[in-house]
């Protein structure tokens, strides 16, 4: 059995340099069962505020970007079509996001329903964006439109 003054301490009290062999295996086998036994997922609901493009959006003051949605640059003319649908299909509306816990940037990563539809995959079923299957992992794949393939470049990193 291990005990926690052979790990720490030694009987003088000072702390140990060297730790026991039990221990580093302990430790090493937290850092690889931790991470796999799932990230805990955190829900919000709220209001949308502000819709900065077809794949970001801000609910009750949380920034979010959709998990696995690929959308075009605002700066180009599918960009603004694209954020002027999202604008129209959640702007000012009540919605549930479940954050997986990562970031990026300032946004929170998530997927959000509005009435309990994944609005990631209705913008990219309505031609509006693309799978990102890095992200995604092939989720969406099967809702692009070939119209959508052939005028949005998919990102590098998707």
């Amino acid at each position: 059995m291990l005990c926690m003054r052979d790990i720490l301490f030694a009987p003088c009290g000072k702390l140990r340099i060297t730790m026991s062999k039990a221990f580093i295996r302990l430790s090493i086998a937290a850092l690889l069962i931790l991470p796999s036994a799932g990230i805990s997922v955190q829900v919000i609901e709220g209001r949308v505020t502000k819709v900065r493009d077809v794949d970001t959006i801000v609910v009750a003051g949380t920034p979010v970007r959709l998990n696995g949605v690929d959308g075009p640059e605002r700066s180009t003319p599918a960009g603004r079509e694209a954020t002027f649908f999202m604008q129209r299909l959640v702007g000012g509306k009540r919605i549930t996001c479940e954050l997986n816990g990562e970031r990026t940037y300032d946004r929170w990563v998530g997927v959000c329903y509005l009435e309990g539809k994944d609005i990631g995959a209705m913008a990219i079923a309505e031609g509006q964006a693309l799978d990102c299957p890095r992200y995604s992992g092939g989720r969406y794949g099967g809702l692009e439109t070939r119209a959508a393939r052939s005028r949005i470049q998919r990102a590098g990193y998707c």
